[in-house]
């Protein structure tokens, strides 16, 4: 079975909802994690813009990357940057794509703006994610 490893900063927003969309379109034919480089909590907001596609991230949680997983991983997908150059080194077996999508954490305005860059940032791991199938 092949398995996928979602990995950001600390592991609270992007990498999050990229393993609540893997969940939903590869289901069981993939192991499925995501993991950051330090945790940082799961975000509020990224659990509310899930729940409005239907998707329960709810009883996730902030986890460091398991050098095992990472090392017996197909595809490892770092969604910043500071992931992708900070990230442990790889076998050359494994396969990387780097998706460099802006932080919503750090998004500043309304709450309503701030939700606005929460649901483009989820829209856009989505349509990445659905790429894989």
């Amino acid at each position: 079975m092949p398995q996928i490893y979602f990995l950001c900063t600390g592991n609270s927003c992007r990498s999050q909802m990229a393993e609540g969309f893997a969940r939903q379109y590869l289901g069981q034919q993939w192991r499925i994690a995501s993991a950051g480089i330090e945790t940082h909590g799961l975000n509020p907001r990224a659990v509310q813009v899930m729940a409005e596609k239907g998707i329960d991230i709810g009883q996730y949680h902030s986890k460091l990357i398991d050098i095992d997983y990472l090392n017996s991983s197909d595809l490892v997908v770092t969604l910043c940057g500071d992931a992708r150059d900070r990230c442990p080194v790889t076998p050359p077996t494994v396969k990387k794509q780097h998706w460099p999508l802006p932080d919503p954490a750090q998004a500043q305005g309304s709450e309503a703006e701030i939700l606005t860059v929460f649901r483009q940032v989820r829209d856009e791991i989505e349509r990445r994610v659905q790429a894989l199938v």
